[in-house]
């Protein structure tokens, strides 16, 4: 069975999809990637969905055309992996036959509010079936806030299948804007994992205001700073980080605007000297590192994957294998596995779960309830395209 799964992340820097085939409907099927595609978030979108991270003139307008041109971007995706198939599979296009069994997509989150009762990603799942062909899955995190729940993250489920170990304690981190860690006990037993706070997001908009672009490539930025003790206390001090799980946070509390907050309040008490901007970059990038490392060492991992774009941060990477030592921290590509392809993996997995009528969480990372099937099922129509 063939799935597409897609992701834009709280980085808000491109929409991923995988094409993924599941061997069978068994719980422990064995997968396989097909293809995987990427395209960029133009400029204009990534502005006005990040705009729409905080409150505004125009809100429910701005939303909607956002999430429509978000849409015909993940449509784009999986219309390019639909190609990959190859001249002799059927082609989704035609709406009848189509070899996907479903789309699962995450959508662009926006608002992330569970002590409130919700949680809203943009993505018009019913466009996305129209223009794909493919029945798509949308909205997976309501059905656990309605339940209690934190609504994130939904990886761990996932990564249980995918990175379980018989003789090790496995943690799976993924770095994007937040980051985010499954803790996979030996053999498999009860799955825990919380969001540890900030991954990519602060340094990326700290990158963009000071360098004008868009990441820290390498973190060869980061690199050549010095660590600003002083400021790294004062972050380290956010009540989140002593919070215990389940938890889940966003740009809904890591702003520009707690950023402002933690340099002037570092400031008051430093030592006199005044910190470079890329000493800030070096610090973000510790801040990073560290709360991953202790979430890390608490669960007694033996040994480290990391996925997300943060995999590809070689200095970030260097303080978290440092921090973490002597735990082995490397990228899941070690084991065989794209570390930019797991998330849109996860919600392939995910639309599989719903097609399957199985649940899609796991209480004991979100707090729910209860176990819950997760997501909205929109049908493809055979005159669609």
């Amino acid at each position: 069975m063939l799935y597409i799964g897609l992701m834009s992340g709280t980085s808000v820097d491109a929409v991923d999809g995988v094409l993924v085939e599941f061997q069978s409907d068994s719980p422990s099927a064995q997968f396989r990637t097909v293809a995987f595609a990427s395209k960029a978030m133009p400029d204009g979108l990534r502005r006005s969905l990040l705009d729409l991270q905080q409150p505004g003139h125009d809100e429910l307008g701005r939303a909607a055309l956002a999430s429509l041109a978000l849409t015909d971007l993940y449509a784009a995706v999986s219309l390019e992996l639909i190609a990959k198939l190859g001249a002799g599979q059927t082609s989704a296009k035609s709406g009848r036959g189509s070899p996907i069994t479903a789309i699962g997509a995450h959508g662009q989150t926006v608002r992330h509010r569970p002590e409130l009762g919700y949680t809203l990603q943009l993505i018009n799942g019913a466009r996305l079936a129209d223009i794909t062909g493919c029945p798509t899955v949308v909205d997976f995190r309501s059905g656990d806030v309605a339940a209690g729940g934190q609504g994130a993250p939904l990886v761990p489920a996932f990564h249980a299948l995918a990175f379980g170990s018989t003789d090790k304690r496995r943690a799976v981190v993924n770095i994007g804007g937040i980051a985010n860690v499954s803790l996979l006990p030996v053999g498999g037993g009860t799955v825990t994992g919380f969001d540890t706070g900030p991954g990519n997001l602060l340094m990326d908009a700290w990158c963009e205001r000071h360098l004008g672009a868009p990441f820290d490539r390498d973190g060869d930025w980061a690199a050549g700073g010095k660590l600003d003790r002083a400021l790294l206390d004062v972050m380290l001090a956010e009540p989140y980080f002593d919070l215990p799980a389940p938890k889940s946070t966003g740009r809904d509390l890591f702003t520009s605007d707690w950023l402002e907050r933690q340099l002037a309040a570092s400031s008051s008490i430093g030592s006199g000297a005044q910190a470079t901007a890329r000493d800030v970059q070096t610090t973000l990038a510790e801040l990073t590192a560290l709360t991953i490392g202790r979430a890390c060492r608490d669960f007694g991992a033996g040994e480290i994957r990391v996925c997300g774009g943060g995999a590809l941060n070689t200095y970030l990477m260097r303080r978290l294998t440092d921090i973490a030592a002597p735990i082995d921290a490397t990228s899941t590509a070690a084991i065989g596995i794209d570390p930019l392809a797991v998330e849109a993996l996860a919600f392939a997995w995910l639309a599989r779960q719903r097609i399957l009528n199985r649940p899609g969480n796991l209480p004991a990372v979100t707090g729910a309830r209860g176990p819950r099937i997760l997501g909205a099922i929109y049908p493809a129509s055979p005159g669609s395209v």
